[in-house]
């Protein structure tokens, strides 16, 4: 694919979304999907915090347009003398609901270790040893019932693959279009990547612009004080102007959130006229 194939392809908003939405940004372990966002944007820059801003235009008005990039997940708690990984969540709090931890049960995990990523599987109660057990007032599922196996059958194995205590873990992310003409896409926090995924592709095509706008990729959002935002607004401000930019989604914070692309295609366009000074 020559180079001008290949602007045209990153600036395409579906395929954008299919490639955010297989990358993974627990909240506050963000760096290796902004090492991402500063190859695919020229003139980009990373703050302290970790946010990636790119500044389009000069002069006044100056607005800020952003997303938000982080997503609820978890991180390695322990690691048992036989080899088990135990996890603790990150991120989302009280605004989860409370069978949020289930969709790990049974499934394939990534573990993103200092050597790289390493594939896991959450375990599930043995149906033999349980049959015939009284199930009606057993408690759900929750992280601390979480025993993560990498294939390794000790400490040392586990440490040997580069995961230590504080090792970022989600659902392994297998993006999938579906409907007609693939025109949905489902996978975890769908919605989040394609907003980005639509302000990353109306960034790339270089609206001209009135006055001066920051297009700002946040993290740490599922902070209380929202760590990554009050970094641009601190450093890069003040705006008159701000804009999140959001994408309508069904069956939010699961493993099918699905949303349309039709969607992040219009939105990609309102965003080109939002950054060139059309209302």
């Amino acid at each position: 694919m020559n180079l001008l194939l290949l602007i045209v392809a990153l600036q395409n908003p579906d395929s954008l979304s299919v490639r955010f939405s297989g990358m993974t940004a627990v909240t506050g372990y963000e760096q290796a999907v902004t090492d991402s966002l500063l190859a695919l944007l020229p003139g980009s820059t990373r703050d302290r915090t970790g946010n990636v801003t790119v500044t389009l235009g000069r002069g006044g008005p100056k607005r800020l347009v952003y997303c938000t990039l982080d997503e609820t997940g978890y991180v390695v708690g322990n690691i048992t003398d036989d080899g088990y990984i135990t996890l603790r969540r990150v991120g989302g709090g009280p605004r989860l609901y409370p069978l949020f931890d289930q969709q790990i049960e049974g499934h394939r995990v990534t573990l993103f270790g200092r050597r790289g990523a390493v594939p896991g599987v959450v375990a599930v109660r043995s149906t033999h040893l349980t049959r015939g057990r009284p199930s009606r007032d057993e408690p759900p599922f929750t992280v601390d019932n979480a025993y993560v196996d990498v294939g390794a059958s000790s400490r040392d194995q586990v440490l040997g693959l580069g995961i230590a205590m504080l090792t970022p873990v989600s659902l392994a992310k297998r993006p999938h279009r579906y409907g007609e003409r693939g025109g949905l896409l489902a996978a975890p926090n769908a919605g989040r990547r394609a907003a980005c995924a639509a302000l990353a592709s109306a960034a790339l095509s270089r609206p001209r612009v009135s006055g001066t706008v920051v297009v700002a990729f946040t993290v740490q959002s599922l902070y209380a004080d929202s760590a990554g935002l009050k970094t641009v607004v601190n450093l890069q401000g003040p705006f008159t102007e701000a804009r999140l930019v959001t994408v309508p989604s069904k069956f939010p914070d699961t493993t099918v959130e699905t949303v349309g692309l039709k969607d992040v295609d219009a939105l990609r366009a309102d965003l080109v006229k939002w950054i060139g000074g059309s209302q």
